[in-house]
């Protein structure tokens, strides 16, 4: 038995068991590729694919079963591969940091510019997109770091900690009738075309919520991942924009007044995920203690711990007490250990 064979049969059940598609991607043949999965069986003395006809249409009862521990096997693998990196170039390589526009256009800079002056040797590729796919992305391997809203904490394959929660704003251009309103209420907001983020980003649920249970159905006349597309739209007056706070400076944003919504939206969520089993790399670390300070290397091990988590979840540990975190600075967001654990 070998790492190939373990991969082969894992991306074979990635595919939906189509040999061709996977020959095509591995850049192997099909009989190859057959003679791999015969070994592996062989090996195994058990058949782990069902087949009709001698084509392989899905997993038998022992692979199902033995899906989940391949999947840890070339987890710890890939680790093992990593740690060789990390301590042949500990100071280059990529960090890939799945984001939304908002957090990459003005919640990661500040961090991203500190991380780049103190390890001048690694590449940052930014991947903007929605929460969904980020998570995909994590899950995959293909990013590093993630972060989002609050729905990546309905993946149990990543651990997430609460960077901070947010509240709409109303943002209007001079001069709008809105402006002056001590408290404007989904109806003074239903009023006027609506322009705000894709469904999927951060905060969109919890908006669609408050005007269906005032049962108003607002006009959203445009929707967009991006912010600045967002606010650009606003100043040409097409509408009142609800949008993400840390999207409005009054410096820059000549021209638009932001209106506090007070608690017409439930409050939204944004989070830092990690694949669980991930290897984190050494300059990784250290972007987290610029982007998050209040948040502990040892709190990251134990939420990234995938033996750990998959003892407790087949109830085979008996769950720990969850570690306590330093308070943070004095006007600094909390960054609390969520859903880790």
């Amino acid at each position: 038995m070998n790492f190939q064979q373990l991969r082969t049969f894992r991306e074979l059940t990635r595919r939906g068991f189509n040999l061709t598609e996977l020959a095509s991607a591995s850049q192997t043949t099909q009989p190859g590729l057959t003679r791999q999965i015969r070994d592996l069986e062989s090996e195994l003395g058990v058949a782990v694919f069902e087949r009709r006809a001698n084509r392989i249409v899905g997993l038998s009862e022992p692979g199902r079963t033995m899906l989940g521990i391949v999947d840890r096997l070339l987890a710890y693998a890939d680790r093992l591969l990593h740690v060789r990196d990390d301590y042949a170039s500990s100071h280059s390589g990529t960090l890939t940091i799945a984001t939304t526009h908002t957090q990459a256009r003005y919640a990661l800079p500040s961090a991203i510019v500190a991380f780049r002056r103190a390890f001048p040797g690694v590449r940052i590729e930014l991947r903007q997109c929605g929460t969904e796919q980020i998570a995909r992305l994590l899950a995959s391997g293909a990013a590093d770091i993630g972060v989002a809203g609050g729905a990546l904490a309905t993946h149990p394959e990543l651990a997430t900690f609460h960077y901070h929660s947010w509240q709409y704003i109303a943002l209007v251009p001079d001069g709008h009738p809105l402006v002056g309103r001590a408290a404007p209420t989904l109806q003074d907001l239903a009023a006027y075309p609506i322009l705000t983020y894709d469904h999927g980003l951060a905060g969109r649920r919890q908006l669609d919520e408050a005007f269906g249970a005032a049962g108003i159905a607002p006009d959203v006349v445009l929707t967009s991942m991006d912010s600045d597309v967002i606010k650009q739209y606003v100043a040409l007056g097409f509408g009142v924009g609800l949008l993400a706070p840390m999207a409005f400076d009054a410096r820059v944003d000549a021209g638009l007044q932001a209106l506090h919504t007070g608690a017409l939206f439930a409050p939204s969520t944004t989070l830092l995920a990690l694949r669980r089993g991930a290897y984190i790399r050494s300059y990784a670390y250290e972007f987290l203690q610029r982007f998050m300070p209040q948040l502990a290397r040892a709190q990251i091990d134990r939420a990234v711990d995938l033996a750990r988590h998959d003892g407790r979840r087949r109830g085979a540990a008996r769950k720990p007490a969850r570690a306590a975190v330093p308070p943070p600075p004095a006007g600094a967001r909390r960054a609390d250990l969520h859903a880790a654990n």
